[in-house]
């Protein structure tokens, strides 16, 4: 079976063996080379991730476009539609790069040329409509990017509408606009709309046969959303959102199994900020040994253990089982990020209060031993001019 990342690959060079062949057939200053360009440019974004690679793609098919000859045999609706996903791929790369004005401009114009082509009739309404889709979640996205909450919201909530009409609303597309939306509403506080909107991308996952991973990461949305809200009546469902998103992939292997136990961790936080810290501490506890096996001795993930522990040790007054553990987490931090990081001068702090409350309870028992052992074996004296009284007396 081949793997998705050599699918991918071999996309890109039938892609790249596309606009060889067109320029072949049309030459250098044909739209039609413009549109293979456009094509390579959206593959390495949408299957690369290689925003730079796509946006000098696309600025070369946008340079064929502009310098093209005319003639009377093109279909003027097909260079529309060029234009319309050069100047949509243009802004998501733009996008990715983080170039937010000239992101917006691209973005623009492909929003204002998709209404002509509509009006004109050069594309039908379902078409439209899936364009929309894409263009909305676009500036939903730039937005977001920059931390333009309110702004991005609406354009949200379209990008859902136009997807749920274009692909269905059980459709696996709407699921990364569900769990955007989401997101966004528990930046602006809609702690109840952004749980219901995770909870339903996770019905959606979970009718698609998914894997433990997936569902484990669906139902982990559903959780953390809960967890953040911080508010009394979501406990409920935080709880039974991490114990799903554990149970998916409790018994897996690898990658998995340090994901169970980096999601296990966040419950023991949740559970610790809703006072269950008792509970939290047993679980790490019973968690250590797996830790040591998934992360290794020497690891972020041991060190933040023992830490949490060392603590729950010294709230309870075990102040010699606390300063075991902090030990064991210093020795840990210093490997990791050396004597002077701030996290492990914090818990060396720990560790020296400790030993001077040991020291100077030390010094404080041997002082009361002392005393007692002076008044022990001090002479008893009698009052001048009286005896000791006998049982015969």
């Amino acid at each position: 079976m081949i793997s998705v990342e050599l699918q991918y690959k071999q996309a890109i060079q039938e892609l790249v063996r596309c606009v060889a062949l067109t320029r072949i057939c049309y030459g250098d200053w044909h739209w039609k080379l413009a549109e293979a360009y456009v094509n390579l440019a959206q593959g390495y974004l949408q299957l690369k991730g290689l925003s730079l690679q796509a946006k000098q793609h696309a600025e070369k098919a946008k340079e064929i476009l502009a310098n093209s000859i005319e003639s009377p045999c093109h279909n003027k609706a097909d260079i529309f539609k060029c234009s319309l996903e050069l100047f949509y791929t243009l802004g998501r790369a733009l996008l990715s790069l983080q170039k937010f004005k000239d992101a917006s401009e691209n973005l623009i114009k492909a929003e204002r040329l998709s209404k002509e082509m509509l009006q004109c009739g050069n594309i039908v309404k379902e078409e439209w409509i899936e364009i929309q889709s894409r263009i909305k979640l676009s500036f939903a996205q730039l937005y977001q990017g920059q931390k333009r909450s309110k702004e991005a919201f609406p354009y949200y909530q379209k990008a859902l509408e136009y997807t749920e009409i274009a692909k269905d609303e059980k459709s696996l597309e709407c699921v990364q606009v569900l769990r955007e939306l989401a997101g966004v509403e528990q930046a602006l506080g809609l702690y109840d709309a952004a749980i219901s909107h995770f909870s339903r991308a996770h019905l959606i996952i979970l009718s698609k046969d998914p894997s433990p991973e997936e569902a484990a990461d669906s139902a982990h949305f559903i959780a953390r959303a809960a967890a953040a809200s911080g508010m009394h009546d979501h406990r409920d469902v935080a709880e039974k959102y991490f114990q799903e998103s554990m149970t998916s992939i409790k018994d897996s292997e690898g990658a998995e199994r340090a994901k169970f136990l980096s999601i296990q961790d966040e419950f023991c936080s949740f559970l610790q900020t809703t006072g269950q810290k008792e509970r939290a501490a047993m679980i790490l506890r019973e968690s250590l040994e797996a830790k040591v096996g998934a992360f290794g001795d020497f690891s972020p993930e041991v060190a933040e253990t023992y830490r949490v522990l060392g603590r729950a040790d010294l709230a309870q007054g075990n102040n010699s089982g606390a300063y075991a553990k902090l030990k064991k987490c210093v020795q840990i931090e210093t490997f990791l990020y050396g004597s002077q990081d701030k996290k492990t001068l914090a818990t060396q702090h720990t560790i020296d209060t400790l030993s001077k409350i040991s020291e100077a309870a030390g010094k404080s028992r041997q002082s009361v031993k002392a005393k007692v052992a002076f008044c022990t074996s001090a002479p008893q004296y009698t009052m001048p001019g009286r005896g000791r009284h006998s049982v015969a007396d």
